[in-house]
């Protein structure tokens, strides 16, 4: 994928719509694009967030870890991003990210990340809507199995 590929892709991503092209394209120069084939990780709970990661193709497994084995909470695909949590609150990865099927990834290292918030307010405040969507889908999910 060229660089200009990856800036338009980066335009259809929420978190970035609003980017200028520039930027965008600095931001795919800067960043590393990686492969990852079915069951690798692209980052595993409990370890430090370095990075945040943007699906550019294929899906990925959000797994939680349970004293029953790891459980799915959620699936990721294209234009989805993960691990801004470990590094907006500087605490360890909340979860496991597997690839569910070969997946190409852009990871943003977390000094990037903080420079595009700032620089971008907006980003702040798509990444706001994405974490409350998510709260709202947990609830969901958490109430349907306590009623169960």
């Amino acid at each position: 994928m060229s660089i200009h590929e990856e800036v338009e892709l980066l335009k259809t991503v929420p978190i970035f719509a609003k980017i200028e092209p520039a930027k965008l394209k600095l931001l795919a120069f800067t960043s590393d694009r990686l492969t990852f084939d079915a069951g690798q990780e692209l980052c595993h709970q409990g370890d430090i967030g370095d990075a945040m990661y943007v699906i550019l193709g294929g899906s990925a497994d959000v797994l939680i870890d349970s004293p029953s084995g790891p459980i799915k909470v959620a699936q990721l695909q294209r234009n989805d991003f993960v691990g801004e949590m470990a590094i907006l609150c500087d605490i360890p990865r909340t979860a496991t990210v597997a690839a569910h099927e070969k997946l190409t990834a852009l990871k943003i290292p977390k000094e990037l990340f903080f420079r595009l918030v700032a620089e971008f307010p907006q980003m702040a405040v798509e990444i706001m809507r994405e974490l409350a969507h998510r709260v709202e889908d947990m609830n969901v999910k958490l109430t349907a199995a306590k009623a169960a």
